[in-house]
């Protein structure tokens, strides 16, 4: 069941919705959340749902146990064993190809594949049980003693396949107590509009663009569409997760939970080190206070901290060297600006940063697209022209010509305009002209968004989102 269905858009979230808000009682609200959220996951898994159920009360049972040997070398066996079961869950169903792929081709065996089907949102939902074990053990948080408000906590529909990576600590209190204002609605309805129209209008269509541009064989891309394509795919990639984001953290408002910032408009950063608090805040976080800051080489070897950071950023989202390749590219360009500080970085122009920054994502986003290592070669050389292809020909010129609005439009709305505008009038009269105006305009549009939305996915192909298969 993916967010953009119309099934779930006008079946599944409004029944929800009515079951939900049909009680007072909170334990029957969250016991609506859990049926329903294992309803949402069965829809795409239907038999590996017992494995996440299981994997729940494993780790449930692993928690309370850490919680009673709490001082006790039992107490760091039960985190070890946390460790390698969860770990171990998502080598095996992630990886096993991978390496079987790597020993063949290093060894030259015939070792055949297992084809394991990747458990829907195991990557994301892995690293919350992570986190809340990890922070269990730390005593940042106190152990879940009720196994169903943990099964909420991991299996909460809204961000269970694609994230965010919501902290048990973000939420552990509005499992208790929490209640929905009319602002909570109507900030969550926006918020929902708002990701849903960047998946279907700007994601799904800059998809048809980048496909244009790279074509079937991307070595016979021209210049121009090789730029323009990987342009493209960066904002497409942006707009489908970033979109995701927001319909999760807007049906989570609704529901009264308040689910951390994912995205802060990315490509607006000024280096890359700042890109990466702006991109997928969620995951960096992650791996930042999970990993970064464990001297697992030593105080002494802190670089070598960084770079497992990157390594496991890029193997974390596939099983894949271009993946790799694309974590430790990034890893290396935080190490030069860590080197070269904050404050020598202050003193370059701007203009330079943002070009600067800029090529080295887009040059990034390619890394990220091409798993072939052909075709990320062929891609590399069609940047620069060594692939002896054209400038420009006529298949890219009807690429762009057909596609050249929702490419500006794609390229505006990377902007904070709609952050600027509501901090500017956030602090006017209310019952003034000027902000009437802007209510009714900013309701026509979400109004206008909305049934554009209807038939676009009514007479278009279904897209899923992208950091579905991650």
């Amino acid at each position: 069941m993916l967010f953009a269905d119309l099934f779930f858009m006008f079946a599944f979230l409004p029944l929800c919705f009515l079951f939900y808000f049909m009680f007072k009682s909170i334990k029957v609200k969250n016991c609506v959340l859990i049926i329903f959220s294992m309803i949402f996951y069965a829809s795409g898994e239907p038999l590996k749902i017992f494995m996440f159920i299981f994997s729940i009360a494993i780790n449930y049972y692993l928690g309370l146990w850490m919680d009673k040997a709490r001082g006790t070398k039992i107490c760091k066996f039960a985190l070890w064993l946390a460790l390698i079961y969860n770990i171990g869950m998502l080598g095996v169903f992630k990886y096993t190809d991978f390496m079987i792929n790597n020993i063949n081709g290093i060894f030259s065996t015939s070792i055949p594949l297992l084809k394991i089907a990747l458990p829907l949102g195991i990557s994301f939902y892995t690293f919350q049980i992570l986190s809340y074990i990890i922070d269990v053990y730390w005593e940042k948080v106190p152990v879940q003693k009720s196994f169903h408000k943990l099964l909420l906590y991991i299996s909460l529909f809204p961000q269970l396949v694609a994230g965010p990576i919501v902290r048990y600590q973000t939420i552990a209190e509005e499992i208790d107590d929490r209640k929905t204002t009319l602002n909570d609605a109507f900030e969550g309805f926006v918020r929902l509009i708002i990701g849903l129209s960047k998946k279907v209008l700007l994601a799904n269509n800059l998809n048809v663009l980048v496909q244009n541009c790279f074509g079937e064989n991307i070595s016979q891309a021209s210049i121009t569409a090789t730029w323009v394509g990987v342009i493209a795919y960066s904002m497409q990639v942006y707009f489908d997760f970033s979109g995701y984001s927001d319909m999760a953290i807007g049906i989570g408002r609704i529901f009264g939970f308040h689910f951390d910032e994912n995205f802060r408009h990315p490509f607006m950063c000024r280096s890359i080190s700042e890109f990466w608090q702006r991109w997928h805040i969620s995951l960096g976080t992650f791996f930042r206070d999970y990993l970064l800051y464990i001297p697992i080489f030593g105080k002494r070897r802190a670089i070598l901290s960084l770079f497992l950071v990157w390594f496991t950023t890029g193997l974390w989202h596939g099983a894949s060297w271009n993946y790799v390749i694309w974590g430790l590219y990034f890893g290396v360009f935080i190490f030069i600006e860590t080197k070269i500080g904050k404050k020598n970085l202050k003193k370059v122009p701007t203009v330079l940063m943002h070009i600067y920054n800029k090529l080295v994502i887009l040059i990034g986003f390619g890394i990220f697209k091409f798993e072939n290592m052909s075709n990320l070669g062929n891609f590399f050389k069609n940047l620069v022209g060594a692939n002896s292809n054209e400038l420009i020909n006529n298949i890219t010129k009807d690429a762009i010509s057909s596609h050249i609005y929702i490419f500006i439009i794609a390229l505006i709305a990377c902007f904070p305009i709609a952050t600027y505008l509501k901090k500017r009038f956030e602090n006017s009269n209310p019952f003034s002209n000027s902000i009437a105006v802007v209510c009714v305009t900013v309701f026509a549009i979400l109004l206008l968004m909305i049934d554009t939305t209807v038939l676009v996915k009514t007479f278009s192909s279904n897209n899923p989102f992208l950091y579905w298969n991650f």
